[in-house]
């Protein structure tokens, strides 16, 4: 059975995004690695040819302005990712520019590998999230952050990106899933504040119009990390890929997480979630094979 892997990137130096560590993470997994990257206006090309990994194929792409609408350029350049992989591959593994799969979880997701590859109404596997806020240190517990996604797909080419590439689909339909017990961590969130408003405004450009956009660049260029709703402190251990990165962060933010910036509704959703693990009337972008 061959596994093929699969990104897109673009400016990953400008953003801050860890698009090094996230490849490294999913390189152990696969056979190969598609990286397709956008007409980028800093050195993201060296910066993937830096790793310096025969698995890795390096593709380019020029970004359409024009399909910036609602982040629908991102699942197009997807799209294209992924026609790209070896047809001979029996799974794809999508990972995003800002997240990192831990060591810990390749059993699990070798053994979904296996053990699905045969049933064909499985068209690909669900992985539970972590993600991390302001710091290494902080993760968000709250509703607002989605608690699972399909990041591993079956090779079918029927099988398309969705919306703003966070999920997949088979036309409108959502992909039949098994869960796996494994997860992403999803670093997005951290990055110093000026580096995080940066990126912000770079990401807007991509949802809206130029003249939509207008009133977000006049934005101070410093992000306000107390705008959160619920935090936790991160007890566990980051991927072994990411701890060069985490030792050279030179910022400091402390958050006051003591109190749950909820109303009551949301509360009571939260509450009973983490009482019972079960999330009520969450939107869930596939569908789950039990």
């Amino acid at each position: 059975m061959k596994v093929s892997g699969f990104t897109i990137i673009k400016n990953a130096i400008i953003n801050g995004y860890p698009i090094v560590e996230a490849i490294q993470s999913v390189l152990p997994l696969v056979d190969e690695m598609i990286v397709l990257i956008g007409d980028s206006e800093d050195n993201t090309v060296d910066l993937i040819q830096g790793i310096n990994d025969a698995k890795i194929k390096i593709h380019h792409s020029i970004w359409d302005k024009n399909l910036r609408s609602g982040g629908q350029l991102l699942a197009v350049e997807t799209d294209k990712a992924f026609a790209l992989i070896d047809p001979a591959s029996t799974w794809a593994v999508y990972i995003q520019g800002d997240e990192v799969i831990h060591e810990k979880y390749y059993p699990a997701i070798r053994k979904g590998f296996e053990q699905h590859k045969d049933n064909l109404k499985v068209q690909g596997l669900l992985f539970k999230y972590v993600h991390f806020y302001g710091t290494y240190d902080y993760v968000g517990d709250s509703r607002k952050w989605y608690h699972r996604e399909v990041r591993v797909i079956r090779n079918d080419k029927s099988i398309h990106s969705f919306k703003d590439a966070q999920g997949f689909r088979v036309g409108n339909t959502k992909l039949n899933v098994k869960l796996i017990d494994a997860y992403i961590y999803h670093y997005g969130w951290v990055k110093s504040p000026e580096q995080m408003m940066k990126k912000s405004k770079n990401l807007w450009l991509l949802w809206n119009t130029d003249e939509q956009i207008k009133p977000y660049l006049d934005l101070p260029d410093y992000f306000d990390f107390n705008d959160f709703d619920s935090l936790i402190k991160f007890s566990g251990t980051h991927p072994l890929v990411i701890q060069k990165r985490i030792s050279e962060k030179n910022w400091d933010i402390e958050l006051d997480i003591s109190k749950k910036k909820l109303s009551f509704k949301k509360r009571l959703l939260y509450y009973f979630e983490k009482k019972t693990g079960i999330r009520l009337f969450d939107f869930r972008n596939y569908k789950l094979l039990r």
